[in-house]
């Protein structure tokens, strides 16, 4: 994991269901050999049984890939209309966003609205028509859909087959040209954003966090600003497919933070 605020990028894939969000996350993960190709699976990033039943990510799923020298922070979001408020959260974490779009369906009703999102959010949008491939295909209308909708250029559109490979090559070098790094405010102290928590029932709550100032390490103390709780930090680390433990997280970084709380009410993220 890159130590180098430079050389860090956090972003998010938003997109309106079934647009290959989930294939898109994939290929990422894929074409990094974040994971090993024996352990590769569809939609790996979607591990509650209905999501991949339905093909509809519900859960943020964060993952840190490395490409080049960059560390790449993929801050997964929901893909339906009733998890606006979890994509709102995970937006605040990142600097940048993949906007994706089917090829043969357009832009539809989610897309405009985790756009406006996005904008909102003051985030770096790029827009990716996907499914380039498919027979029923219609990338030049989809383009004036894109620019009617976000103001850009067709020039600022990347083309991709998620499913088949095609483009991937571009899209990291999108994100890594358009996507800013981390801006650190000139202030003291440690400040994060806890923007999604999951329960394990060996570890108590694991909350997934974004590091604006400072660092956060083992033996420190977490106040909560929603209802000044405060527990003891047992670990922290990077979130690869597996949890995996460091010294610190710092400014600018995406992971995780284990404390001593068993109580996943204690912790309202955002």
């Amino acid at each position: 994991m890159s130590r180098n605020i430079e050389l860090i990028r956090n972003f998010c894939i938003i997109a309106h269901i079934d647009h290959g969000k989930s294939t898109l996350a994939d290929r990422l993960i894929e074409h990094t050999n974040t994971l090993n190709k024996n352990k590769m699976r569809a939609q790996v990033l979607d591990d509650m049984d209905l999501e991949r039943e339905r093909g509809i990510t519900i859960k943020s799923h964060p993952i840190s890939i490395t490409y080049k020298d960059y560390t790449l922070n993929l801050i997964d979001t929901p893909g339906h209309v009733d998890f606006s408020y979890e994509v709102s959260r995970s937006l605040a974490a990142c600097e940048g966003a993949l906007l994706l779009v089917d090829a043969s369906q357009g832009v539809e009703a989610q897309t405009v609205s985790n756009a406006y999102l996005a904008v909102e959010s003051g985030l770096e949008i790029i827009p990716i028509i996907n499914k380039i491939d498919m027979k029923h295909a219609d990338v030049e209308s989809v383009k004036k859909q894109v620019i009617d909708l976000l103001g850009c250029k067709d020039s600022d559109i990347i083309c991709i087959s998620a499913q088949k490979g095609i483009g991937i090559e571009e899209v990291f070098d999108s994100i890594i040209n358009r996507v800013p790094c981390p801006y650190i405010k000139p202030e003291k102290g440690t400040r994060g954003l806890v923007f999604d928590c999951v329960f394990d029932k060996y570890r108590g709550v694991i909350s997934y966090v974004r590091v604006f100032n400072g660092e956060i390490k083992k033996g420190m103390t977490a106040k909560y600003f929603a209802n000044s709780s405060i527990h003891e930090i047992l670990e922290v680390g990077k979130l690869k497919i597996d949890k995996v433990a460091l010294d610190s997280i710092k400014s600018g970084e995406v992971g995780y933070v284990i404390t001593n709380n068993k109580d996943v009410s204690d912790i309202q993220p955002f």
